[in-house]
């Protein structure tokens, strides 16, 4: 078979082969109530490379993502008491807002995306800092557990986060095949001059898909702090790498364009099962980045449209 007809199926053929390897090492890795709870611990990692979905698509790329779930679990922690379910509203506000300012940067100040997006990833981390005092810190369990308890509780065997995951793919899922902005997104990925030559306002819809990466990454922050019932400036340190792995292994490349949302999905479980396999066999969490970067290289040699790229610099 050709390889270029085959390369849309090798995520679900890459993640099929590691669910067999995993399974055959240990056969309790395939019990559904192992696989769901695998698949729920992963959740706020999957809802950060859904929105790196948008800015990757269209050729761009989010650095500030992490530091911007950093940043949510610190507003999260700090104003749950006196706002109650209201912070939730703040937290995507905010994540919205400063992934406007990384698209304002990128389409209006000429900056490049990993530059404009490093820098509010700096403005997170800084905010973060500020307001946690650089600590860590605790949410009440009582008033967590009122507000947000809904959030990662269990309907049976099934993570409640998993319907949270469910809803937001779904979502994107229309935004991106059924809406006047998923189309446009796709133009600009695919041919970024053409689509500006046939009159698309380009500007408008690159800022718009950084901002709902602002957004997502508000909302894995979210979530990330009710999971572990508080916040601090690094508590979610190492994300950013396995998500963006988890974009590229589910076939939506840098250069945009082609891929999604459906694809990230794909993508995630790849991360999930090979962050399960490195327990399974012993690999040291030290090293797991390494892996992880290794990942990230072949994802992005196997994917990357080359006739895009006149020259690698």
């Amino acid at each position: 078979m050709d390889i270029q007809r085959l390369k849309p199926h090798l995520p679900w053929i890459t993640l099929l082969i590691l669910v067999a390897i995993v399974g055959i090492a240990d056969p309790s890795f395939l019990k559904p109530a192992n696989l769901l709870s695998l698949a729920g611990d992963i959740v706020p990692l999957f809802i950060m490379a859904l929105g790196l979905t948008f800015a990757i698509y269209i050729g761009g790329i989010d650095l500030s993502a992490q530091s911007m779930a950093n940043m949510i679990t610190v507003v999260a922690s700090v104003y749950l008491a006196p706002l109650g379910i209201w912070v939730a509203a703040l937290c995507i506000l905010a994540g919205l807002t400063l992934g406007t300012l990384s698209g304002y940067l990128t389409t209006r100040m000429y900056v490049p995306s990993f530059i404009s997006t490093l820098a509010v990833g700096g403005v997170c981390f800084s905010v973060a800092q500020w307001l946690s005092g650089n600590r860590a810190l605790n949410m009440d369990a009582a008033q967590r557990n009122e507000t947000f308890g809904w959030m990662i509780g269990r309907t049976g065997i099934v993570p409640h986060e998993l319907f949270i995951a469910l809803g937001l793919l779904a979502i994107c899922l229309i935004i991106e095949r059924r809406t006047i902005l998923g189309r446009a997104l796709k133009a600009v990925g695919a041919g970024e001059l053409a689509a500006a030559a046939s009159g698309l306002n380009v500007a408008r819809y690159k800022i718009l898909a950084f901002a709902i990466s602002g957004a997502l990454a508000a909302v894995a922050g979210l979530l990330f702090s009710v999971k572990l019932s508080g916040g601090a400036p690094t508590i979610a340190n190492g994300f950013l790498l396995p998500a963006i792995v988890a974009v590229l292994v589910g076939g939506t490349p840098l250069t945009g364009g082609v891929g999604g949302v459906l694809n990230t999905a794909i993508g995630t479980l790849i991360v999930a099962v090979i962050r399960a396999s490195m327990l399974y066999f012993g690999i040291a969490a030290t090293q797991q980045q390494m892996v992880f970067g290794l990942v990230l290289i072949v994802a992005i040699a196997l994917t990357i449209d080359r006739s895009k790229l006149r020259t690698v610099k």
